[in-house]
């Protein structure tokens, strides 16, 4: 037998016409399997991929043009051949318009499928190489010690790529969990400051009287238990990177001594007379809108410009749509391998439920419920029962929907319309993908986009 040339799904409701192209498909080497619907074929799509998939036209229930519809959502780079009988071939056109490779008369010749095949698989292999390209191209822009794959953290990456050789102050905003160190992190280390040291501090685990020393340090005597001068991050970092997390935290007094720092490139010890001239990159992070507390008066307005000359925003863990996955795949393998348990992934029930939950904890939540999970595996896999209760309790059925119905009631089309759009967010616009998170089918879904006039933001007419 040849070696395996590639894999094929088959897709026909007639058991004869699959026998025959199985075993002439496996003879010439490829490694096939079949079913008898458009059903089945999304289920077998959902467990593994295949680099060709060739459907019958006309078959009972959905059509091939359904599943081609279907495939095309998920992946418009898909190779699929339609096969048809000799009174349908208009509709095989018409579905190649829509994006099939190419179609295949019945009955099939065989000469004439092994070499649409060959064809077809040559196209395949230059799919391949330029998506193997594309990834080297994005790697440029990647961060190494971030996962994500979501747009808006393709734009993160982008950002840190073009300004970490600078020398600028940046502002790195989004809720707790986000990775926010890890992106000051990922800043320094692209910069030409990488071999001098990066300090980080948490500005709101330090109590308001000592934040001023750990960040200039002071002088022997200065206070109440200062035996011994030290310095502090400011000085540590010299050359380097300091990283203030949480500055919005910080005192208004304290906010105004970090200002002078900036602006004069200086600091001085608390307790101390010497003015000491520093080179240091300040990067700083918050989960607050620091705009409103500045308003409030709680931010100073001076020191929130010199903080946000590049500003990177950080989108929270529930708008990242499939990077649940990859992620939830990342620390399943992390942690299986630290911990000597073998737990290879996650049933699909249970990852269900981890798209469904929210994340109020973001990446930070996700990594401490699957460390969680990899420990309490019973099995080779994640399964439900092994997830934790604040994960499963939001997703169970039987607690009724999460908010009370207001005395004045709803605009139900309007709710609906929003549930919708968060879908289709997290999906990344897939409708194949957004429909189970809806417990729709694909056409249900895509009629309902159509009614209710939802489309993809970009691709909205301007005004």
């Amino acid at each position: 037998m040849a070696a395996t040339q590639g894999s094929i799904l088959i897709v026909d409701d007639e058991k004869g016409q699959r026998e025959i192209l199985t075993v002439i498909l496996k003879k010439e080497g490829y490694d096939v399997a079949d079913v008898p619907g458009v059903r089945e074929a999304l289920e077998q799509l959902d467990r593994r991929e295949f680099d060709l998939i060739m459907t019958d036209l006309k078959m009972q229930g959905q059509s091939g043009l359904d599943l081609l519809e279907a495939i095309q959502a998920a992946d418009p780079q898909q190779c699929v051949i339609i096969m048809t009988a000799h009174g349908t071939i208009d509709s095989a056109v018409e579905a190649m318009k829509k994006g099939a490779f190419d179609y295949l008369e019945k009955p099939l010749e065989r000469d004439n499928l092994i070499l649409t095949l060959r064809r077809a698989f040559e196209r395949i292999g230059l799919v391949r190489e330029n998506r193997v390209l594309l990834k080297r191209v994005e790697q440029i822009q990647t961060i190494p010690t971030i996962l994500g794959e979501h747009p808006k953290m393709r734009e993160v990456f982008r950002i840190v790529s073009k300004i970490a050789a600078t020398n600028s102050t940046v502002l790195i905003v989004g809720e707790s969990g986000t990775g926010k160190e890890l992106v000051a992190r990922a800043i320094h280390d692209g910069s030409q400051r990488r071999d001098k040291p990066f300090m980080a501090i948490n500005c709101a685990a330090i109590p308001d009287s000592l934040i001023e020393s750990e960040l200039f340090g002071h002088e022997k005597g200065s206070f109440t238990g200062a035996n011994a001068r030290e310095i502090g991050i400011f000085e540590a970092a010299n050359g380097g990177t300091v990283f203030l997390d949480e500055i919005g935290e910080m005192n208004v007094a304290m906010q105004a001594k970090l200002l002078r720092a900036i602006q004069e490139k200086e600091i001085r010890r608390v307790g101390g007379k010497v003015n000491i001239p520093l080179d240091v990159r300040i990067l700083s992070a918050t989960n607050k809108e620091l705009e409103q507390e500045t308003r409030r008066g709680n931010f100073r307005e001076d020191l929130f410009y010199r903080l946000n000359v590049i500003r990177i925003n950080l989108p929270p863990l529930r708008e990242r749509g499939g990077d649940v996955k990859t992620l939830a795949e990342y620390f399943v393998k992390k942690y299986s391998q630290a911990s000597g348990i073998g737990v290879e992934g996650i049933s699909r029930p249970a990852f269900k439920l981890l798209m469904n939950y929210t994340w109020p904890g973001n990446v930070r939540q996700l990594e401490s419920v699957i460390e969680r999970s990899v420990l309490m595996a019973e099995s080779n896999y994640i399964e439900p029962e092994d997830l934790p209760a604040e994960v499963t309790a939001t997703s169970a059925l039987g607690g009724g929907i999460p908010f009370e119905l207001p005395p004045e009631g709803i605009a139900f089309e309007e709710l609906e319309k929003g549930i919708i759009v968060k879908a289709m967010e997290r999906a990344d616009w897939v409708i194949g993908k957004a429909a189970p998170l809806l417990g729709m089918s694909y056409k249900t879904l895509q009629y309902r986009l159509e009614k209710f006039g939802i489309e993809r933001p970009e691709r909205r007419p301007k005004l």
